[in-house]
């Protein structure tokens, strides 16, 4: 496997937590042993002519090998599961329902947090949020209590450690340690055992010694105390 890229910021806007999401594809890449470079962007950066040709979006990440240019971390996550052991179960069956449970992390579970962040942080000043936050909060505790029944007592989503549990760590990092995911216990400790990971924790040393740059003004003094956010 050539050398992997990946495209990232070069600053924390999460404040220290490693959020955004080029760390879970960090993760991915230290769970099959794969090293790999970073290619850092200072703010503003993400939004000109040559990182739109890696993420048309103008976002992180982007991933690049040899030829091949990535983005959308579920999609390079995927990817990296393919290129090497430790992300997806051998037997087809178990390798879908990780396949499943990645799109379970990204489409059943993700939305409702991020309705969350964005109702508290990003549209907090509006005259209509209390009147939104307690459905937003509702419609996060039914799939975070559907996670929980399903999780149950067991360590990972199936019989062992795979992609599915790796996006779907990442997914409830950002409310980790808030109300919302404190009336799952379940939930707590099934976030904490990923983080855990010996590869997490290289991947998240490794984000850590990157963030050189300097935090933009208009990050600095966030407004609201975020229970999470990402980027």
């Amino acid at each position: 496997m050539t050398i992997p890229v990946i495209t990232a910021y070069n600053w924390s806007p999460d404040r220290g937590r490693g959020l955004v999401r080029d760390m879970r594809v960090r993760w991915a890449l230290e769970e099959i042993g794969q090293p790999y470079d970073v290619r850092y962007l200072s703010w503003g950066q993400q939004k000109e002519s040559a990182h739109r040709a890696r993420n048309p979006f103008g976002q992180v990440p982007a991933y690049e090998e040899g030829d091949l240019v990535l983005f959308e971390s579920g999609a390079i996550i995927f990817h990296i599961a393919e290129s090497g052991p430790g992300l997806f179960p051998e037997d087809p069956a178990a390798r879908a329902r990780a396949i499943e449970w990645m799109f379970a992390a990204l489409n059943s579970v993700e939305p409702v947090i991020w309705d969350l962040i964005i109702a508290k942080i990003i549209e907090g000043d509006h005259d209509w949020t209390a009147a939104r936050l307690p459905l937003v909060e509702a419609r996060l505790g039914s799939r975070l209590g559907d996670l929980s029944a399903r999780l149950g007592d067991s360590e990972w989503l199936e019989d062992s450690f795979s992609a599915g549990d790796l996006l779907m760590v990442s997914v409830l990092r950002p409310i980790e340690g808030s109300d919302a995911i404190a009336k799952f216990p379940n939930l707590e400790a099934y976030v904490a055992r990923g983080v855990a990971r010996p590869a997490f924790k290289r991947a998240f040393d490794k984000w850590k010694a990157g963030q050189t740059g300097e935090t933009p003004a208009a990050f600095a003094q966030p407004k609201h105390e975020p229970e999470g956010e990402a980027a």
